[in-house]
This record gives C-alpha cells, structure tokens and sequence, in this order.
C-alpha cells in the first residue's frame, strides 16, 4: 500500500516537471517570435502597432488591372497639402509609391 501511494506522487511529480518544461519552452518561442517581430517591425512600439491595427484588417483585395483605384485623399509630396485621386485622374497617367525605396 505505502509503494503504491509513493509512486503515484512520483508520477504527479514527474508530470508536474514535464508541464513546466513545456511552459518554459513556450515561453521561450514567445520571447523569441516577439522579438523576431519587434526586428521586422522596427521596434516593439511598431510591432504592437502591426499586431494591434494591421493584422485583423489583413485580406486580398479586389481591385485588379485596368481598373478604376478607389478614391482616396492624400497627402502631397510638399507634406502640407491634401488632394483626392479623381481630382488627379486626367490625360496623364498616375502613378502612386507606397513604401520606402531608400
């Protein structure tokens, strides 16, 4: 009765190590995707950014070649001015950059 007893608490035990080695190593691959994020991000505030704002809004959109770009207000080159797509949309083409290229 008494090695019974015993090796149900060794096996408790042991199962209790087991769970906080997987908690560790869990914790471990957080640490490691947060960091790895905060990189490609810039920093930590701009990996709460992509996470909190970017990600949820994430799908493939519809638009395609040849046709019309969705209106649009943005900014201008000179940074103080506004103006909408249509109000651009002439006999010239358009041609709009997002991203950085330096």
């Amino acid at each position: 009765m008494l090695v019974c007893f015993h090796l149900r608490f060794e096996g408790a035990g042991r199962m209790k190590r087991l769970l906080k080695w997987i908690a560790g190593i869990l914790a471990v691959l957080l640490l490691a995707a947060f960091g790895m994020l905060c990189y490609i991000a810039g920093s930590p505030k701009d990996a709460y950014g992509m996470v909190r704002y970017a990600l949820p809004h994430m799908h493939r959109g519809t638009l395609r070649v040849g046709r019309d770009a969705p209106d649009a207000r943005l900014l201008s080159l000179d940074g103080t001015s506004h103006f909408h797509i249509r109000e651009r949309i002439g006999a010239r083409p358009l041609v709009l950059v997002f991203g950085s290229f330096t």
